[in-house]
């Protein structure tokens, strides 16, 4: 029964043009660049990645797996502090982050039940300083996404139903490639961003099957963030995210963390008739190792399982001389 359950979902996200293409993480502040290539290296020379098991204990549940690296030009010339714009100070007032010149590449394997989608993204961000410490950033990432959807697999209550008729029975393979674009406000304290993903619904490059090809839509994504120290061993930050397009509707998520010596933090999200998210993680120098459990509410109760999501970074340019109670988590 949970198995028909499953794979009935699953017909009705494909065929109601809700496909895995839009991707959800609780920690979605720590994979910024994924949804605006502009926030390419606006954390310094970074590799990143995330398991997410969603729907825990339940057959065919989704799992997702990311990892990217997104490095600034200055590692590979020798005067660091001409490609940053904002430099560490003696008095380490200021923070080395925001390469002016980057480039990520980002890869991520998802599988539902009979699909399996794999997606790669390569994406440029650079800027332009406004200030010491304020800079606009711009981006755009060339992304390819390739989907594989095993019909044998697929499990439906009418086999005479037309709209599955050329799925059914068969594998069943589509890709496409398009241009992601992007804007944003990048400051020690906060940002601000704007993305447009898919722009030619992938146009500009599809082959294979038709079955997913309603689902690619031009979809609309605004980021903030803010962060801010309390004391000189608390501190605080905000996120939020927001997206628009064409078959899911609007979708807007925040969360936010509490963070002790810039070490621990613990936080708390919600993603509208969702989900809500419970998040801790840990800082150690340059890596970072985070957790979230998500619980589904409201429109998604429909199975009623947990996600746990594992998410791990290190930073390949180590800043020396930071004060303990300059915030560094987002």
């Amino acid at each position: 029964m949970k198995k028909l359950l499953l794979l009935t979902c699953l017909v009705s996200l494909v065929w109601d043009l809700q496909a895995q293409s839009g991707k959800q993480f609780a920690n979605f502040s720590q994979y910024k660049h994924y949804f605006n290539p502009s926030l390419t290296g606006s954390d310094g020379s970074v590799i990143k990645s995330i398991y997410r098991n969603q729907w825990t204990g339940f057959e065919g549940a989704p799992n997702t797996g990311l990892v990217s690296a997104e490095i600034g030009t200055s590692m590979f010339g020798r005067d660091n502090r001409r490609n940053h714009f904002r430099r560490e100070d003696r008095g380490g007032s200021l923070e080395s982050i925001s390469a002016k010149h980057a480039l990520g590449l980002t890869v991520l394997s998802d599988q539902f039940g009979p699909l399996k989608e794999t997606q790669f993204a390569l994406s440029y961000g650079s800027g332009v300083r406004l200030s010491e410490a304020l800079s606009l950033r711009w981006g755009v990432a060339l992304t390819y996404a390739a989907q594989r959807l095993d019909g044998n697999s697929l499990t439906v209550d009418q086999k005479d139903d037309p709209r599955y008729n050329n799925v059914l029975g068969r594998q069943n393979r589509s890709s496409k490639g398009d241009i992601n674009l992007g804007l944003s406000l990048v400051s020690p304290n906060y940002y601000l961003g704007y993305a447009l993903q898919d722009i030619t619904q992938g146009r500009m490059l599809a082959s294979g099957d038709n079955f997913m090809e309603d689902a690619y839509t031009l979809r609309h994504i605004v980021q903030a963030g803010y962060r801010r120290n309390i004391s000189n061993h608390l501190g605080f930050t905000v996120n939020s995210i927001y997206s628009l397009d064409n078959t899911r509707g609007s979708v807007v998520e925040g969360q936010v963390k509490a963070v002790y010596q810039n070490m621990f933090w613990v936080g708390g999200g919600y993603r509208n008739d969702l989900a809500y998210n419970l998040t801790a993680g840990v800082r150690f120098n340059q890596f970072h190792v985070g957790y979230a459990y998500e619980s589904p509410v409201q429109s998604a109760r429909g199975i009623d399982k947990g996600t746990n999501e594992i998410t791990l970074s290190y930073s390949l340019m180590p800043q020396k001389g930071r004060r303990n109670n300059q915030l560094s988590v987002w």
